[in-house]
């Protein structure tokens, strides 16, 4: 069927690819052909930047209501900072991300789903957004207003290959290959650059 079909697709763009930027920049562009060219920074204007909390919870209802056939039954909930602070209706919770269950490979869902949507909305839309996948239930918390932090976006580049990934952990291989060469290409200019990059995370550069 359709979703099958976008499955293999997502599989097939990460398996091409061992440079896991690019598969970022391919799906970023995939969520910008879906809206009219001049929409998203004309929302950066006119709503993202004069009113955000409002914005905040605008996508979040969009998100559930456009969203639910990609991953799921969703609900919007509240979203609780850190210092205790409550963003009301500013978040969305993903009861059971049917994009991550079908493709079963932690690497998909942070390279073709939550670095790209991330970027696309801060970047595009003007509103900042974390989405915080749990590879053990396979929830995802949408948090829009809300910048990522470092700490979680580690924690999400540097999930260990789930048990039943289809690839069996091939894919991590191969992005960790590509990089390697590049690390090593570096190093054969500055002596100083990194031998090694971790499978999941961003280079400094990046």
């Amino acid at each position: 069927d359709d979703y099958s079909g976008l499955i293999e697709l997502a599989s097939a763009l990460n398996s091409r690819y061992s440079d896991r930027s690019q598969v970022q920049e391919i799906a970023q562009s995939t969520l910008r052909a879906l809206f009219p060219s001049w929409l998203p920074g004309q929302f950066a204007i006119l709503f993202s930047k004069p009113f955000p909390q409002f914005s905040a919870r605008m996508n979040a209802w969009a998100t559930m209501v456009g969203g639910t056939w990609l991953m799921g039954e969703c609900e919007v909930n509240d979203v609780i900072k850190e210092d205790g602070t409550i963003l009301k209706d500013q978040g969305l919770l993903v009861k059971r991300c049917r994009f991550l269950e079908e493709s079963g490979c932690a690497s998909i869902c942070v390279n073709s789903c939550k670095i790209p949507t991330q970027n696309f909305f801060m970047q595009d839309m003007g509103l900042p957004l974390t989405m915080k996948p749990d590879y053990d239930t396979h929830e995802c918390q949408f948090s829009f207003g809300v910048a990522p932090d470092e700490q979680s976006e580690f924690d999400a580049k540097n999930t260990p290959c789930l048990s039943r990934c289809p690839t069996a952990g091939s894919m991590r291989k191969w992005h960790t290959s590509g990089e390697l060469a590049v690390a090593q290409n570096s190093t054969e200019k500055d002596n100083s650059a990194p031998t090694s990059v971790c499978a999941y995370m961003e280079s400094a550069e990046q």
